[in-house]
């Protein structure tokens, strides 16, 4: 009864009573529950801190904020005072005013995230946003992948083949690196997947069966080959009839160092040279689109290229 008897104490005063009705409806900071009540800082926060010593209430930091709760969990009969002197014990007149002190101070935060996105339309993808990072995005798409049987070309380490395989039926792995294929498998053991299976091959003379797998992928991977036209062949033998060829690769640059530093082989391609190459190799539905650019010297830019067999 003691715990009862603390609480009948605290809900006789209306201000802590107010506050344990508003903070019943919505979670609300000092600076809400002042403006709603119209009193000092001082007395709300002394009067908050009585509450959150009988549990009454909850406070979690929001940043620079507390943000106050009523405590759902407290035992059911103070629950059942509290609800009762809620309804009846705070007068008509303070319960409308509340009730639309509320409402105002809930529609203000609103026109704050409003404002928020309004000055971020157009330039989302361009500032930074936080937890908006295109790997996150990746995770997310994957989850509408169906359970394909899959074939990463030029692999590498195995970051793409590791998303896909979470709900592809198989994922198949070829680098023509033995230290790559080695840390591709020491990572798939790693961490788990027991669907991807990596073998040491040349994309442009893949060691693999035709007409195998729904899905190929070139990921930044084709301007490695000695002949592109060769890969895209090797491509097209081992996919099922129906079956796709996403490539991501990059437009045709003048960045002449980078056959030196990433040993590329081709200096990225045009749009019409790798649609005239697909459309060559049998591919059907040919689409060829620039999806990114990077914003700092030599400004590379990215081609998403897709197409049926």
């Amino acid at each position: 009864m003691s715990h009862l008897y603390e609480t009948l104490k605290l809900i006789a005063d209306s201000t802590r009573l107010r506050m344990l009705r508003l903070l019943s409806k919505q979670q609300l900071s000092v600076v809400e529950i002042q403006e709603i009540m119209e009193m000092g800082q001082s007395r709300i926060s002394s009067q908050l801190a009585l509450l959150k010593q009988a549990e009454l209430v909850l406070d979690r930091k929001d940043g620079k904020k507390s943000i106050y709760a009523f405590n759902t969990k407290v035992d059911s009969c103070s629950l059942e005072v509290i609800k009762i002197a809620c309804k009846n014990a705070v007068s008509k007149d303070f319960k409308q005013k509340d009730n639309d002190s509320l409402k105002r101070v809930l529609l203000s935060r609103k026109k704050q995230t409003a404002h928020y996105f309004n000055t971020l339309a157009g330039k989302l993808g361009k500032n930074y946003c936080p937890g908006r990072s295109w790997q996150a995005i990746a995770h997310l798409l994957v989850n509408f992948m169906p359970a394909w049987k899959v074939v990463d070309l030029g692999a590498g380490e195995s970051f793409i083949a590791q998303m896909i395989a979470q709900q592809a039926e198989s994922v198949t792995c070829i680098d023509n690196s033995p230290k790559m294929v080695e840390v591709g498998r020491a990572l798939v053991k790693k961490n788990g997947f027991d669907n991807i299976d990596y073998q040491l091959g040349d994309i442009e003379s893949l060691p693999l069966e035709g007409n195998g797998f729904n899905l190929a992928l070139l990921s930044q991977a084709l301007h490695h080959a000695e002949n592109p036209e060769l890969a895209l062949k090797e491509a097209y033998r081992i996919l099922f009839p129906g079956g796709k060829l996403l490539i991501l690769d990059l437009l045709q640059h003048s960045f002449y160092k980078a056959e030196e530093l990433y040993a590329d082989r081709w200096m990225g391609f045009s749009k019409q040279f790798i649609y005239e190459l697909m459309q060559k190799v049998g591919f059907q539905n040919v689409c060829v689109d620039s999806v990114a650019r990077e914003d700092i010297p030599p400004n590379f830019e990215t081609l998403l290229v897709s197409g049926i067999k």
